[in-house]
């Protein structure tokens, strides 16, 4: 790697815009990073997080070699071991663990760290390994499954319209999504749109950047989504500018589902919704004339006991007004339905079936659990009911392996710690669930120390135990070819050779590209309405006393990722008043220079007159689940009776060692066994 080469690679973060880009590296050394100009949907931009990717491949921080734990569980000590000592005593551990329990006592736990299908869970890495010792399956159901699964539900696919379409829209409903934080590069399109005409619309509880920029924020109840779905379409009805032809080709159920339309009226929709009368009366009238009209709902939407309803009913609206037949018009909430890929994980290896794990339950399923494989993932700070969580990580006979970048709280409760490399140290294929291309991460430098990728751990932990499977050995590039082998017609012209060479392609989808004109891909090819009675799920927060608490994605971090970068955590702080600088100070000094930063919590002035809190107060915000330490941040954003702390920071950085998920409660949504991390009530209490 000498001389100056310039390396395509791709984002691997959980984002629907999967960015192309381009590294430049100079004798050995990436020295610069930047979104590649000629993919369509990156148009040359990386976003403020990825935009320090290099500086964080070469953190202080970063873990170069394997660990072994040498203090309590949770103390972070560890001593540096070699490879082959690391490699023989998780063999060990396992042998003795499925000897004794059975194969279904360990639980690989993969995250969304890398939505790699290669390195990260998008192909469900290491899975091959794991037949082979008989281990329970992970469910990685956290972030998208109550949505996809109603989607699913209705139209058989969650994969929806061509989010570039939505620069041919009229309308544009942008519901329960912050474009401008999470996915940025659609705004593009937007703009595309509203410089045609478009009116823009964000539908959120929160007045996010995105609400600022738009034509109009309307600010909801949170698990209410479904009842203003089901309002906008009272109207439409009152006006009749459904699309009967429509109705009557493609969809099922819709005489039972109108007379559900019916029992929304606006007055019933605005006192459920908390939206005004008025506000649902006027875009409903807008959605009644405007064709197309497009609907991005992400997954913030999708986060509460009804979730999946939620989504389903959304889903409706186009089928009711025709929009789907549009290009332009539809929702647009994932689009990895899109992606047709062969993912042999080679099921046949198992000795007979296994249960399944929901990672959304990790608290309850633990106990059961003897070992804790964690890849991709930091469930201490991302997963519910962190406090439970806690406690069963400090057993004694719970052996846990954490396979990371950096010291998280997770990494902190290992028994052993693997170094892992980062995006730009390895190859992997990638699919954007934002968008309809494919991309190619080619590795732009050699592994610091002695980091390792996944696939690579995984051969090398095979071939310890003793493994002989050819499977388990396959290359990256092996990997690769069998990904792209389906023989799907939306991979026709795609070869692995040219998208190294080109660093992405477009799946061969029309464009534009109008999924659902002539059907849907049901047993009957209608939508599928949702049935009497079953278009809303109220919030469990419905009727309840105390407060609603949303935690939605910070604009610095992703998830957790970056929550260790000192210069993005000090970007996601509230100004802090004199006194809180010099009590930042002295927990630098003593801490060793690592600053705790407390998460803010956005409280509506009505709410915090009432429990006497003051801008700048520090409080308890608190459940029956546990409690975590924030700053008031008295904002005219969150409505009364709604308060919202953004997700991202490392609970070992915050006051207390908690964050907000120490307060969500492990409870399911309707479908797809999905979180609910915006459908708790806490309380607010001055520290």
């Amino acid at each position: 790697m000498s001389g100056n080469l310039q390396v395509l690679g791709a984002c691997p973060l959980d984002c629907p815009d999967t960015c192309s880009w381009i590294v430049t590296v100079e004798d050995g050394e990436a020295v610069k990073m930047r979104g590649n100009p000629d993919q369509p949907y990156t148009r040359g931009a990386l976003c403020v997080k990825v935009n320090r990717y290099l500086e964080h491949t070469r953190a202080a921080d970063r873990i170069l070699y394997p660990l072994r734990r040498t203090g309590p569980k949770g103390s972070g000590q560890f001593e540096r071991i070699s490879w082959d000592e690391a490699l023989d005593e998780i063999a060990t551990r396992l042998r003795g663990i499925v000897d004794e329990h059975g194969g279904e006592a360990i639980w690989p736990y993969n995250g969304t760290g890398s939505l790699g299908y290669v390195q990260g869970c998008e192909g469900v890495a290491g899975r091959r390994f794991w037949n082979m010792l008989g281990a329970s399956r992970h469910w990685l159901n956290i972030c998208s499954s109550a949505g996809s699964s109603g989607l699913r539900r209705a139209n058989g696919t969650a994969g929806g319209m061509d989010p570039e379409n939505i620069a041919r829209a009229k309308l544009i409903l942008l519901w329960g999504t912050n474009t401008l934080t999470s996915g940025h590069h659609l705004w593009k399109f937007i703009q595309d749109a509203r410089a045609d005409g478009a009116h823009v619309v964000a539908i959120d509880p929160i007045r996010t950047r995105t609400a600022d920029q738009a034509d109009e924020h309307i600010a909801i109840r949170p698990g209410t989504d479904a009842v203003l779905a089901l309002g906008l379409l009272n109207v439409v009805l009152a006006e009749g500018t459904q699309d009967e032809e429509y109705l009557a080709a493609h969809t099922e159920g819709w005489d039972d589902f109108r007379e559900e339309i019916l029992k929304y009226p606006v007055e019933r929709v605005a006192e459920i919704t908390g939206i005004p009368a008025a506000t649902v009366h006027s875009l409903g009238m807008r959605l009644a004339h405007t064709r197309p009209t497009a609907i991005r709902a992400t997954m913030g939407i999708q986060r509460h006991a009804g979730g999946g309803t939620a989504m389903r009913t959304i889903t409706a609206i186009p089928g009711v007004t025709g929009d789907w037949r549009h290009p332009g018009g539809g929702v647009a909430y994932s689009t990895s339905d899109h992606v047709h890929f062969t993912i042999d994980t080679r099921e046949d290896l198992l000795a007979e079936p296994v249960r399944t794990l929901a990672m959304t339950r990790l608290a309850a399923e633990l106990p059961s659990v003897k070992c804790l494989f964690v890849y991709g993932a930091n469930p201490l700070a991302s997963t519910s009911d962190t406090n439970r969580i806690r406690r069963e990580m400090l057993r004694d006979d719970l052996f846990t392996v954490v396979m990371e970048h950096f010291p998280t709280d997770t990494a902190d409760y290992a028994d052993i710690v693997l170094p892992a490399t980062m995006q730009t140290e390895h190859m992997d294929l990638h699919a954007g669930y934002g968008h309809l291309y494919l991309l190619w991460n080619e590795p732009a430098v050699s592994p610091p120390g002695e980091c390792l990728s996944t696939t690579e751990t995984f051969r090398r932990l095979a071939e310890r135990m003793g493994m002989t499977e050819p499977s388990l050995f396959d290359t990256d590039l092996e990997l690769a070819e069998q990904l792209l082998s389906s023989g799907h017609p939306s991979l026709e012209g795609v070869t692995l050779d040219r998208l190294r060479k080109e660093g992405w392609m477009r799946m061969s989808y029309p464009k534009p590209f109008a999924p659902f004109a002539d059907g849907f891909p049901t047993r009957s090819g209608r939508l599928r309405f949702p049935p009497p009675g079953k278009a809303y799920v109220p919030p469990h927060t419905a009727g309840k006393d105390g407060l609603t608490l949303i935690t939605p994605a910070a604009h610095t971090f992703l998830n957790t990722i970056f929550g260790n970068n000192p210069e993005l955590r000090r970007r996601s702080d509230k100004p802090r008043s004199s006194r809180r600088e010099s009590e930042g100070r002295a927990n630098e000094e003593r801490s060793g220079g690592v600053i705790e930063h407390a998460p803010v919590v956005l409280v509506n002035a009505a709410d915090a007159a009432a429990r006497g809190l003051a801008d700048g107060q520090r409080v308890r915000v608190h459940n029956a689940n546990g409690e975590f330490l924030a700053d008031v941040e008295i904002s005219d954003r969150v409505a009364a009776g709604v308060v919202a702390s953004p997700k991202g920071r490392w609970p070992k950085f915050s006051p207390g060692g908690a964050g907000p998920n120490a307060v969500v409660d492990e409870r399911d949504a309707d479908m797809g066994k999905g979180a609910v991390y915006h459908d708790n009530i806490v309380e607010l209490t001055p520290v």
